[in-house]
């Protein structure tokens, strides 16, 4: 299974990071950041919020978008409507890293708009959250499939620490009570089953029903069109998280617009 391969080889990853840099010099380096945009308020607001993302590649669908720059594509983001910025800063499975992070947040302030920027992984260890703030991310990604109960807990409480935000990412009935019992302010909702990367949109509807009506839920994957963000928006959804059918668009700044548009009330 695909998952188990990803998740393997972030172990290693990880501990060959810590050797290159050292906890205590990210603390550093995270500490200096400035405080963190809160993606929860700016998911909050009225219609559908869109997260853009920032994605080169995925184990499913391969090369997306191999030439794409990070600084260029979050500006666009930011200039046509996004709420939020995702990037994906796994590097062997997704082409990513933590570089494109920092481009994108530096983009972000270019524009004049105070967008969260999301850092989309594979997080296993406190480490990584450390890295994430160094980078300048205002929030990460906890997948609950992967996490042990402790593990989740343990990692929340270290974003917490850093006045980040956590999006929880789950995908049945069993994760969304584990994700609960952390009283998170996001939830996302993966339509896409990660042990064989199928997609089904109604998992957002039967879901979100589970939900707190306070609990921002995101859905995630399969969104294409503004039709689907209206779909999902009719089914209690508060965001969406797009990345193939913007990085692979003719026109980013008209799809991010599109999708947008389909978001309204």
């Amino acid at each position: 299974m695909i998952l188990d391969e990803i998740v393997s080889h972030k172990g290693g990853e990880i501990a060959d990071r810590k050797l290159r840099a050292p906890i205590a010099e990210l603390m550093r380096q995270a500490e200096s950041q400035p405080a963190p945009v809160d993606i929860a308020e700016a998911l909050g607001g009225e219609g559908v919020a869109l997260i853009a993302e920032i994605k080169r590649a995925s184990p499913s669908k391969g090369a997306l978008a191999p030439n794409l720059q990070a600084e260029t594509l979050a500006k666009i983001y930011a200039e046509n409507g996004a709420s939020a910025i995702s990037v994906l800063t796994d590097e062997r499975f997704f082409s990513g890293t933590l570089a494109d992070l920092s481009a994108a947040k530096r983009a972000v302030a270019s524009s004049g708009r105070s967008l969260p920027i999301l850092r989309k992984d594979f997080l296993l260890d406190r480490y990584q959250v450390v890295e994430a703030r160094a980078a300048g991310a205002d929030a990460v990604l906890l997948i609950v499939r992967i996490l042990s109960d402790d593990d989740l807990h343990e990692l929340y409480a270290e974003v917490s620490r850093w006045k980040m935000t956590a999006l929880v990412e789950v995908h049945d009935e069993t994760e969304i009570e584990r994700a609960l019992s952390l009283n998170p302010t996001v939830v996302g909702i993966n339509t896409r089953d990660l042990s064989d990367f199928s997609i089904d949109l109604d998992v957002f509807g039967r879901l979100r029903t589970r939900l707190p009506d306070s609990v921002i839920a995101v859905a995630e994957s399969g969104i294409d069109s503004a039709a689907d963000v209206a779909r999902v928006g009719k089914m209690g959804a508060d965001a969406v998280l797009v990345g193939g059918a913007l990085v692979q668009a003719p026109d980013t700044a008209k799809k991010v617009r599109e999708l947008v548009s389909g978001g309204m009330k």
